[in-house]
């Protein structure tokens, strides 16, 4: 359907400085630069920015749940450009424990998918409405080991695009590959980012100051 060009927005000082990566995804509808004015609301000066941005402002075109095939091969897209952006930061001698992965809705969902694929030790993975990708979970298709990493997941109860059904299976999952994970639930709260969720994300990122 279509496919994902290699753009990316930077933002912050020059990796070689920082030595730690924050990328973010965007939503559905949204772009690179509307994710990472998020960043005014988290504690990442010493981090540099990354967010890639999807072509037509979606990363596939149904639901998240929808038959996997239906989101192809926009999907498959999406997950080789978020791979493309991990690497390239990782081929600057950044550690992946050192790469951190944040995303909102559409863009929590990407993130949660790539990241579960490819679990291993990252800073933290800051997941604002999301979960899993596909119809049913595909459990053979996760491997790896996240080795303690720091996960937030949220969504609302109800929210009208990511049940709490599948945060609680992505959760479970991320678990049986070794992630530690926050999850919040929030009843009654509208399609956002709460005061809450910033506040726990930046603990997430606060901590790696302290090594």
């Amino acid at each position: 359907m279509y496919t994902h060009k290699n753009n990316v927005i930077t933002q912050g000082k020059p990796l070689s400085e920082t030595g730690k990566a924050l990328i973010l995804v965007h939503g559905r509808g949204a772009t690179a630069q509307s994710i990472l004015d998020l960043a005014n609301y988290l504690p990442v000066q010493d981090f540099t920015l990354y967010a890639p941005q999807a072509t037509n402002n979606s990363w596939y075109p149904y639901s998240f749940m929808a038959p996997e095939e239906q989101n192809q091969p926009a999907l498959d897209s999406a997950l080789a450009l978020l791979d493309e952006v991990v690497k390239s930061t990782l081929s600057q001698g950044v550690k992946s424990e050192d790469v951190y992965l944040g995303g909102f809705s559409q863009g929590a969902c990407l993130t949660s998918e790539y990241a579960t694929r490819n679990a291993r030790k990252y800073g933290g993975l800051l997941l604002f409405t999301g979960g899993l990708v596909g119809q049913q979970l595909v459990a053979d298709r996760y491997k790896g080991d996240f080795a303690g990493t720091p996960v937030l997941i949220s969504t609302g109860d109800p929210d009208p695009h990511v049940p709490v059904s599948r945060v609680d299976e992505t959760a479970e999952l991320m678990e049986k590959l070794g992630a530690i994970v926050t999850k919040k639930i929030y009843p009654g709260r509208p399609h956002t980012i709460l005061q809450e969720e910033l506040d726990l994300a930046g603990k997430i990122l606060s901590s790696a100051d302290k090594g």
